[in-house]
């Protein structure tokens, strides 16, 4: 599984948007994030780990080892593999208990994200959390 989210950080994200004055440039370093994430195997791309309520395909998948989960995520938009790159960063190598506990709400109002998206996106990335948060209740 990607090491995203464990090299790369939410304060990384958060650090880097800020440099920016616009969105247009903010865009452009999160679809940079995107093109960071490993590409993901071909066996993965299928129905039992795409993400319901996304405007693109998104694909997700999970790895449980000592306690903390890892994550794999891929989609056919580079806009929204670098919106995976930004959750993964929040998301990924933490316990549980740490994904459950993590105020996304917050995180992405640091980031002024969500209303610089259009509402199927933001819905989509919402969907994206909710799964990750699923899976880490399900191992808890």
């Amino acid at each position: 599984m990607t090491q995203f989210g464990i090299e790369v950080t939410t304060d990384d994200i958060i650090d880097s948007l800020g440099f920016f004055d616009n969105w247009e440039e903010r865009y452009k370093y999160i679809i940079d994030l995107g093109k960071e994430l490993p590409p993901m195997p071909e066996s993965f791309r299928s129905e039992e780990f795409l993400v319901r309520g996304c405007q693109s395909q998104v694909w997700l998948v999970d790895e449980h080892h000592d306690g903390k989960l890892f994550f794999q995520a891929d989609s056919d938009a580079f806009i929204v593999k670098g919106l995976l790159g930004v959750v993964l960063a929040a998301f990924n190598g933490k316990t549980p208990g740490e994904i459950l506990g993590f105020d996304v709400d917050a995180y992405f109002g640091q980031l002024d994200l969500l209303q610089h998206l259009s509402s199927t996106r933001g819905n989509g990335l919402k969907a994206m959390v909710n799964r990750i948060r699923d899976k880490a209740a399900a191992v808890r």
